[in-house]
């Protein structure tokens, strides 16, 4: 795998906003940033109904993982079936990430931790603590932590280990 960063890349397909996208994300996450921009030539934009020169695909880092975000037109629309995960050592960082994710977003698609950002991306904003309580071998215990999630839009760290006890 020399010259290889990671095997496997996400790659985000937009109508025409990824650069926005791009540029909204890499905003939010430490240790990101930018790498590479290609622009529609006269062929792939005669091809794709793009304007030559206008972006057609960016690389970018987010946090360390390498992501590729593509104006493909409108055909294709993110759903739920996919969604990032991002892990949170505490609240702030759920504070922090579920806050800048959600400006602009779809305030319908927040429950137990998930939210749809106003690029149509969903997220689950989840601190370490949820999956530790999911795993633990209490069952009462984990009975109580999942009841209060299901009750979450945002996770309170807090209120979580209150009910979980």
């Amino acid at each position: 795998m020399q010259g290889i960063e990671q095997r496997i890349t996400p790659h985000l397909w937009f109508d025409d906003r990824a650069e926005e996208a791009v540029r909204f994300y890499t905003s939010i996450f430490p240790r990101s940033s930018v790498r590479e921009i290609a622009r529609y030539t006269q062929d792939g934009a005669r091809m794709s109904g793009r304007a030559e020169g206008s972006v057609m695909t960016i690389e970018f880092t987010l946090d360390g993982q390498s992501f590729t975000a593509l104006n493909g037109g409108p055909e294709f629309k993110f759903n739920e079936s996919i969604s990032f995960v991002i892990h949170c050592e505490d609240q702030a960082e759920v504070d922090h990430y579920w806050q800048r994710l959600n400006e602009g977003g779809d305030p319908t698609a927040q429950q137990c931790g998930w939210l749809k950002d106003k690029f149509g991306v969903s997220w689950q904003v989840v601190p370490t603590l949820v999956g530790q309580l999911m795993t633990d071998r209490d069952p009462e215990r984990r009975r109580r932590a999942m009841a209060a999630i299901l009750g979450m839009k945002k996770i309170d760290v807090a209120a979580l280990r209150s009910a979980a006890g």
